[in-house]
């Protein structure tokens, strides 16, 4: 029950007499008068100030069913528990450790060693669990004491932290191989051509420079191909602005593929109309040399590359066909990642660098496409790109 605010008459009393009799003037007196009742009334203010404020406190104290909802709209999982028991579980960490875990002993609900562990430590603090709840999962799992009695747990993903890493990691390490064999190639040339002093048949000087060239040229395509892919990569959430014709574009760039001498194999298809879409040019001609360089390479060697693209008025379809060996089954879902090769022997022989289909992949999703193959062994490979019309 709040105290009444009743009138601090007693001290207003002794102000007035204290006053009166030190004899001051009238007016003095009542200045006395009126500070002392004031310098009263803060003392008698005061209490009931802090009454009211803690009053106004007990109302929005939060109960366990408060918590309970306030843990729940939130997106990170998170457990409270008291001693040994999860007393409360939000619809996050109940998502991925199951429904049953409300009740139980964390160590049980958890189920990881590394889990297990800082569960069993007075200190609480954070740690990287492996494998929480799939055997690539990785997740920053912080433990921290709530009033002494209760602990939070708070379940950080990172998995896809940790897959880019490893992605990177792969990266580097793939096209340092792929830097590192050219360039020992072309070392060991040169190396053995200086060594002979001048004294070596013709005919083997010239194979030597000839190895020394191609590699070289092969070093310089992955170089490029690997700036191409940067540069895709660097842009591909950006959508491309220019209004382009894709019947021209696919003109040129298919005439422009492959080496001279094979250029006769490529028949190109191609309707009367533009098909205008919303593309980058200059990726777009990249995408069409590098699927009509594959199918050159790997193709037959006198089968005929087709070139066709139609449209069905809401998206145009651009197919280029090879008449090879085709791609076993098991190989298609992993032909877009970058240094993947059915046969890196054939493939490095042809001049390939493992990046072709990548950055295909790369600038097909930049314009909001899609990307088919389609192949069967002993028939050929077809490979589809979808892209939307203006």
């Amino acid at each position: 029950m709040r105290p009444r605010r009743e009138l601090p008459i007693v001290p207003l009393i002794l102000a007035a007499i204290g006053a009166v009799a030190v004899g001051v003037a009238s007016e003095q007196a009542w200045l006395a008068l009126v500070v002392f009742g004031l310098w009263a009334c803060t003392f008698w203010l005061v209490p009931v100030q802090a009454v009211e404020t803690q009053s106004k406190r007990s109302d929005l104290s939060l109960t366990q069913d408060n918590v309970r909802r306030l843990l729940d709209n939130m997106a990170t999982p998170l457990l409270l528990v008291d001693e040994r028991r999860i007393v409360i579980a939000n619809a996050a960490a109940r998502e991925i450790l199951g429904q049953h875990v409300v009740g139980q002993d964390p160590r049980i609900g958890l189920r990881h060693p590394a889990a297990v562990a800082l569960l069993d430590s007075s200190e609480g603090g954070t740690d990287m669990i492996t494998g929480l709840t799939g055997r690539k999962s990785v997740w920053q799992m912080t433990r921290q004491s709530v009033d002494g009695r209760f602990w939070l747990i708070e379940l950080l993903n990172r998995t896809i932290e940790a897959d880019v890493s490893r992605a990177h990691t792969d990266f580097v390490a793939n096209a340092s191989h792929e830097l590192r064999t050219p360039l020992a190639n072309i070392i060991g040339y040169v190396e053995t051509l200086l060594d002979t002093d001048g004294e070596i048949d013709p005919a083997m000087q010239d194979k030597f420079l000839g190895t020394t060239l191609r590699e070289a040229r092969r070093l310089q395509a992955l170089v490029s191909d690997l700036m191409s892919l940067s540069r895709v990569e660097a842009e591909k959430h950006e959508l491309p602005e220019q209004s382009i014709d894709l019947v021209e574009t696919v003109r040129k760039a298919a005439s422009e593929s492959g080496k001279i001498e094979q250029r006769h194999r490529v028949k190109v298809s191609l309707p009367d109309a533009p098909m205008i879409i919303r593309g980058d040019r200059q990726q777009l001609e990249q995408l069409v040399r590098n699927l009509v360089d594959n199918a050159l390479k790997y193709g037959g060697e006198d089968q005929p590359v087709s070139v066709v693209l139609t449209g069905d008025g809401s998206r145009a379809s651009l197919r280029v066909v090879d008449r090879g060996e085709g791609i076993a089954s098991d190989h298609l879902p992993h032909l877009t990642r970058r240094f993947y090769r059915t046969d890196p022997g054939r493939s490095r022989a042809a001049g390939g660098t493992g990046l072709g289909l990548a950055i295909v992949k790369h600038i097909v999703e930049r314009h909001r496409g899609r990307l088919d193959i389609d192949s069967k062994q002993g028939e050929g490979t077809t490979v589809s790109v979808r892209l939307p019309l203006l």
